[in-house]
């Protein structure tokens, strides 16, 4: 193995339930760039690239989130009899 293997940034699977890593793509759609990230994310097969997955991702995670608050806020605003 290369020295830069084990100097390089770990691999890891980007989460778009992780705070950090919504951070980090926010970070690269701002500055144009991912060197300020201290992860490589891995892409699977199925996807494109990088950023199809990570939008993909980020726009599933945010549907799911935004329906659930929905659910909870109509029964907030019930009227009381």
């Amino acid at each position: 193995m290369s020295v830069l293997h084990f100097k390089s940034r770990p691999w890891t699977v980007f989460d778009a339930a992780n705070k950090e890593h919504r951070r980090w793509y926010n970070q690269f759609v701002t500055h144009g760039g991912w060197g300020q990230c201290p992860y490589r994310f891995m892409v699977p097969e199925d996807h494109g690239d990088l950023i199809t997955m990570c939008q993909r991702s980020l726009v599933r995670y945010y549907v799911a989130h935004e329906f659930a608050k929905e659910s909870r806020q109509t029964v907030r605003f019930q009227k009381r009899r």
